[in-house]
């Protein structure tokens, strides 16, 4: 008698576990998906050297930098972003007379350059590269 009981406790532990190992247990899971980066957000007082502004015919309509003037209040930011294949720079004065306030050196396609104003005035900028290219910021309150 007491092996049919031990018979009847070691079927029902058997069947217990392969009940038990039959659950699916993926269906419980979570599973965690990456968040897509941010876009980066857009710099305020952008200024854009666009695709082809090395060429020539760009500096009679203004299209060098875009845009070729930009007003701003004292202490703000302006980017330049070259999103041209061809180097550029952004220096302050004109191509016969730099001023030495700033100047971004050569930029790389999609490099940014920045640069703070903190004083009113007008400020004129070219590229050091392609003459023709030249751009205003107008700082007023």
């Amino acid at each position: 008698m007491n092996k049919k009981i031990g018979i009847v406790i070691g079927v029902i532990v058997l069947g217990m576990i392969f009940v038990v190992s039959d659950i699916n247990f993926d269906d419980q899971s979570v599973s965690i998906q990456p968040e897509p980066p941010a876009e980066p957000e857009e710099p305020e007082n952008l200024v854009l050297m666009p695709v082809k502004a090395a060429r020539p015919d760009c500096g009679p309509n203004d299209d060098c930098y875009i845009p070729s003037k930009i007003t701003i209040k004292p202490g703000e930011t302006v980017y330049w972003q070259n999103q041209d294949a061809a180097f550029h720079s952004v220096t302050s004065g004109f191509y016969d007379d730099p001023d030495g306030l700033f100047d971004s050196e050569l930029l790389d396609p999609e490099d940014l350059f920045s640069y703070k104003f903190t004083e009113e005035g007008i400020y004129d900028y070219y590229c050091t590269l392609h003459p023709w290219m030249k751009g205003i910021v107008l700082v007023e309150r």
